[in-house]
C-alpha cells in the first residue's frame, strides 16, 4: 500500500470510528486522535476553538450535547499527503440526537493532519452545516 493508501484507510476505519463515538455522546475516540502539540484549532459549525484547552472544551461540549448516533458517513471529495501532512475535504452526513432531540445534517468538513511519532493525528478542522 502507498502512503496515501495508508492515509485513506486511517480516514476510513480509526477516524470514521472517532466521529460515530462522539456523535454517541462519547468524545474519548476523537481526543486520542487529535494533536497533542500545538498549534490545533476548531473553526466549528457550533463553536470555535484555539489551543489544547479549548479544543478540550469543545470536545467536552459536544459530547454532552450527542447521543444516539444512528448514521455517520464521510463523503471524500479530496485529499492529499505530504510527506508529515494531509488534508481531507468532503461532506459528513450525520443522523444524531442533539439535546436529546433526533436531527439528520449534513456538514461540509476541511481537516488537516500531522504525523507526529508515526500515527496521523488532527491539527485543525473546519465545519459548516450544508444549506439545504
Amino acid at each position: 500500500m502507498s502512503e496515501a493508501d495508508d492515509f485513506i484507510a486511517w480516514v476510513n476505519s480509526s477516524l470514521r470510528q472517532a466521529e460515530v463515538a462522539l456523535h454517541d455522546g462519547d468524545s474519548a475516540p476523537r481526543r486520542a486522535l487529535w494533536s497533542r502539540q500545538e498549534p490545533v484549532s476548531i473553526l466549528g459549525a457550533w463553536r470555535n476553538a484555539f489551543g489544547q484547552q479549548e479544543v478540550d472544551e469543545a470536545f467536552a461540549v459536544l459530547e454532552t450535547a450527542f447521543s444516539n448516533c444512528t448514521s455517520y458517513t464521510f463523503e471524500l471529495q479530496a485529499y492529499d499527503v505530504v510527506g508529515d501532512m494531509a488534508y481531507t475535504a468532503g461532506l459528513e452526513h450525520i443522523s444524531t440526537s442533539v439535546d436529546g432531540q433526533p436531527r439528520s445534517y449534513t456538514l461540509r468538513v476541511t481537516q488537516v493532519y500531522r504525523r507526529e511519532d508515526g500515527e496521523w493525528r488532527v491539527a485543525h478542522r473546519h465545519a459548516d452545516t450544508v444549506a439545504e
